[in-house]
């Protein structure tokens, strides 16, 4: 019955700063749409992005920062993705470690967003 996912919602605490690592560290582009919304787009996919005072109508019961644990594909070696993250000074929480992904095997870093959110960045292992 589901296919794929089609966007997911980062509720946030300070749009700024969201913004500013999911565009400059981990290089996402910002699409802003429809009155006041805004996006965050990378590959196929979309993260809708609620700062504070949003009023979304339907939305999850009780909309958190910090709640997401995440995890993404990168699109070039691990290794470089490491780099990245060490010249934006992003403290790696751990690894790299291997996993298992929903396809195979992966190769992973976690770090935090600003808002505490837990995220993935893999390659296949």
């Amino acid at each position: 019955m589901i296919k794929s996912i089609d966007h997911v919602v980062l509720t946030t605490r300070d749009l700024d700063t969201c913004l500013d690592f999911y565009t400059r560290v981990l290089g996402m582009q910002l699409e802003r749409y429809g009155a006041g919304r805004i996006a965050l787009r990378f590959g196929d996919h979309k993260f809708n992005v609620h700062p504070p005072g949003f009023d979304a109508g339907i939305k999850a019961r009780t909309p958190t920062p910090g709640s997401l644990d995440l995890c993404f594909l990168a699109d070039c070696p691990l290794d470089e993705v490491i780099a990245r993250l060490k010249a934006c000074n992003i403290p790696i929480e751990e690894g790299p470690v291997k996993r298992t992904g929903a396809r195979f095997a992966i190769r992973s870093v976690y770090v935090r967003d600003p808002d505490e959110n837990l995220v993935e960045i893999s390659e296949r292992a």
